[in-house]
């Protein structure tokens, strides 16, 4: 409605009376007097403290990079401790996603922060899909608030949406790993990242910027979205944007220990060559990332969350939910067609699904099928081998075994010839002998007479 319109509406309240409302020009009017609408801050002021608020915080990276001491430091709490420690010393073998609950107070105001950490993540040989885990945490607390705000009670909608993800990286000074880009590149359109190099004094300065120039470019190249620092008309509040922007991805230290340097008392971390100082930003970007995350930006980061990053879900969500409607102008009693996958019926979604099911399980038998027949052909081909060298054998030892018998009947021969050559030597032999005998007995006669 523009400035010189009237619009002129009716209203029917609960007793059946009529009211008749006329709005005109839109004007402005500067009171002489003080009546009270400028006290309306102050009320939800009041109203949110006392709600309190809530934060969820994600911290994802390589095991050793120092996340849940920075946690610690950030809130000046251990949140982990000796008795309970970080969820990276409990599970390595899985990527698996673990949320701890604080209630922290400051001034009266209370703070519900939620630490989401993801132990094992990078840390295995074969990483491909590690990220899915924390893509279906997001996903699954996206879809907690959207089944809140469905529901007829919405008084109590806990929001456990995840308003910021801090991402650590190595500091090898070599820019980004390819594990590195496909997370941000998966996760960028779902969540607010940071980017942080984790453990930056073990590097120098100049390898730090060296490394930062390196991340930033790399970034960009591959079209990865950070978080996007909201444009302010106020000069002080840019410079400290501008500032920020400067110094990204961020160089944090985490410590609390406390150190006396110079009769100061300071959290830091002791070396041979001194001591890097937590809250010294000529040391870190500690101090900038804990004034950013929770003293100027903490709102800004849940309303980017909700109004971008959950809307963006809850339209993809209702689209995919809620039916085609149906042209009665041009197509009468058809549903129109999807233009893409999101607008799919969940009906139509279920059918692709079991149709994609069923491909695959066609796929999977045929390749059952020749592995198979493959493993049948090598069996038979084996057992073909086996005969073809049994045959050769058994050929073989016949052969043997002919010879072997030949042999024998040689020797049988052999040996029958010298047995009858034997037995007609002896007949000869009795007979000489016989004749001999016959011989002196007639040579006694002779003498006899």
């Amino acid at each position: 409605m523009s400035d010189g319109e009237t619009f002129v509406g009716e209203a029917v309240g609960n007793g059946g009376i009529m009211a008749l409302f006329i709005f005109g020009p839109q004007q402005q009017k500067n009171l002489e007097g003080y009546v009270g609408f400028a006290n309306l801050p102050n009320q939800v002021y009041r109203k949110s403290v006392k709600r309190g608020f809530e934060f969820t915080l994600m911290v994802v990276g390589e095991s050793g990079l120092g996340k849940s001491t920075l946690i610690n430091s950030l809130f000046l709490t251990d949140l982990y401790s000796s008795e309970y420690p970080g969820p990276s010393h409990r599970i390595k073998k899985t990527v698996q996603v673990e949320q701890s609950k604080v209630l922290v107070k400051e001034g009266g105001v209370h703070l519900l922060l939620t630490i989401v950490d993801t132990p094992g993540f990078g840390d295995a040989v074969d990483n491909s899909n590690c990220w899915q885990p924390v893509i279906d945490y997001i996903d699954n607390k996206f879809e907690d608030y959207l089944n809140s705000e469905s529901r007829v009670n919405r008084r109590q909608m806990p929001d456990s949406r995840v308003h910021c993800c801090l991402y650590f990286i190595a500091p090898s000074g070599h820019g980004l790993k390819p594990l590195d880009i496909e997370f941000m590149r998966r996760l960028h359109e779902k969540v607010n990242i940071i980017p942080l190099i984790a453990k930056a004094d073990t590097m120098t300065p100049e390898e730090c910027q060296q490394f930062k120039t390196q991340i930033m470019k790399e970034i960009h190249e591959h079209k990865i979205k950070t978080y996007e620092f909201p444009e302010s008309d106020d000069e002080e509040e840019m410079k400290l944007v501008r500032k920020i922007k400067d110094r990204l991805p961020l160089a944090v230290v985490g410590s609390n220990t406390i150190i006396e340097v110079n009769g100061k008392r300071v959290r830091g971390r002791q070396y041979p060559w001194g001591v890097a100082e937590v809250e010294n930003s000529e040391h870190c970007d500690f101090t900038i990332l804990r004034n950013m995350l929770i003293r100027t930006h903490m709102q800004d980061l849940k309303d980017v969350t909700n109004n971008v990053h959950y809307e963006n879900y809850r339209s993809r969500k209702l689209a995919a939910v809620t039916y085609n409607g149906v042209d009665n102008n041009k197509n009468k009693g058809q549903l129109t067609k999807p233009d893409t996958a999101d607008g799919m019926s969940p009906l139509a979604q279920m059918e692709e699904e079991r149709r994609e099911h069923v491909s695959k399980m066609k796929k999977m038998e045929q390749e059952m099928e020749q592995v198979f027949e493959m493993k049948v052909k090598e069996k038979l081909q084996k057992l073909r081998d086996s005969e073809a060298e049994l045959q050769r054998r058994h050929e073989q030892m016949k052969k043997n075994l002919d010879a072997q018998h030949k042999e024998l009947e040689e020797k049988r021969r052999q040996h029958e010839e010298e047995k009858a050559s034997w037995d007609a030597q002896q007949r000869i032999l009795e007979q000489q002998k016989l004749d001999a005998s016959r011989t002196l007995e007639k040579n006694k006669k002779k003498k006899i007479f």
